[in-house]
């Protein structure tokens, strides 16, 4: 499946918040991450971020596209994701 994830997180934990998105997805901006990725290795991207964030401060969305026939991107500015899957 294709994900986007987003994020809002305190600024002592955007760093490690970073790494494990990075382990899964392709990083586009600041905070949005996005990729194909299996439901398993999504599981464990979930969790990995349950542990470092904190639920009372910060915000984590996670997009879940099941099928991307019908999905279009259109990037307007700098491009930063070269392998524009959709």
């Amino acid at each position: 499946m294709f994900v986007i994830v987003t994020y809002d997180v305190a600024q002592k934990r955007v760093t490690k918040t970073m790494k494990i998105c990075r382990k899964y997805l392709t990083h586009v901006q600041n905070s949005v991450f996005e990729g194909m990725i299996t439901e398993g290795k999504l599981n464990k991207l979930k969790h990995e971020l349950q542990k470092v964030i904190v639920p009372t401060d910060d915000s984590i969305c996670i997009y879940e596209i099941q099928n991307i026939k019908y999905t279009r991107k259109e990037s307007i500015g700098i491009i930063r994701c070269k392998d524009n899957i959709l």
